[in-house]
């Protein structure tokens, strides 16, 4: 499904029920929490070895700052050590950033292409670094950059911003996970199109879902937080589902068995 024939579904789209999808959601939700819960402990994960990349240098350059306090200054006065330390600072904490991003984003398209095969109930393999696979690991990361580059913004432009793309990011990554040979520009195009057509909706049900997901989860001790997360991200999946559909099932998931064997 090329750009123009989803840009059709979506300017096109005609009014969703906000409790059937919601019901939806509950249905899938039941087939896929095991599912969410590996997505989130494989985040977990995957992060630490970035946060370690992060905080070795951040400690050598503060053991070195300490062993060398007198020489931090010039014959001027001006602190070298600390212009270095505060570029070491930028561009470790940028790579977090970057990195956090797209493990985050990888995970997520993932889940929502199991989150396919639970829903249509088809055979196939639950491949959870599908878009960490050659084909497709420097587009996630490009797209991690732009995801990231976007919230950043968002959020430097105070709280409206930032509630705002919520929504169309969400759908971004739904469009990167069922149709990642686009290009970036037409993903996060096509992403806020649909996030702008039914940013309403999809906020209230991100809204009374995540608000139940949190409920629910802390009466089961607290814990329960990491299985009910997952419920926030699928009403954006069946909304994406019945604005825009899928292309041929058949089509699809061989194209899914094909790139799972790389």
């Amino acid at each position: 499904m090329n750009s123009t024939e989803i840009k059709g579904r979506i300017d096109d789209a005609n009014a969703l029920d906000f409790g059937l999808i919601f019901n939806q959601s509950i249905a899938l939700f039941k087939k896929v929490w095991v599912q969410g819960l590996v997505i989130l402990l494989l985040n977990m994960v995957l992060a630490i070895p970035v946060i370690m990349i992060v905080y070795i240098p951040l400690l050598f350059f503060g053991f070195v700052s300490a062993f060398t306090f007198d020489s931090n200054y010039d014959s001027y006065g001006h602190a070298g050590m600390s212009v270095v330390m505060v570029i070491v600072v930028v561009l470790v904490y940028a790579f977090m950033i970057v990195a956090m991003s797209a493990i985050g984003l990888g995970l997520k398209a993932a889940f929502y292409r199991i989150c396919q095969l639970k829903d249509l109930e088809q055979l196939g393999k639950e491949d959870y670094f599908y878009f960490f696979k050659k084909p497709y690991l420097v587009k996630t990361i490009k797209l991690g950059v732009a995801y990231s580059g976007i919230s950043l913004l968002a959020a430097m432009l105070c709280f409206l911003p930032i509630l705002y793309v919520i929504v169309p990011l969400s759908f971004v990554v739904i469009v990167y996970a069922f149709n990642p040979d686009l290009s970036i520009s037409e993903i996060i195009k096509l992403g806020f199109d649909l996030g702008n057509k039914k940013w309403l909706l999809a906020f209230g049900l991100m809204f009374i879902s995540g608000f139940l997901a949190i409920v629910i989860g802390f009466l089961m001790c607290g814990f329960g937080v990491y299985v009910t997360t997952s419920f926030v991200q699928l009403p954006s999946y069946f909304i994406y589902k019945d604005v825009v559909g899928f292309d041929n099932d058949n089509d699809q998931m061989r194209r899914i068995e094909q790139l799972s064997t790389f």
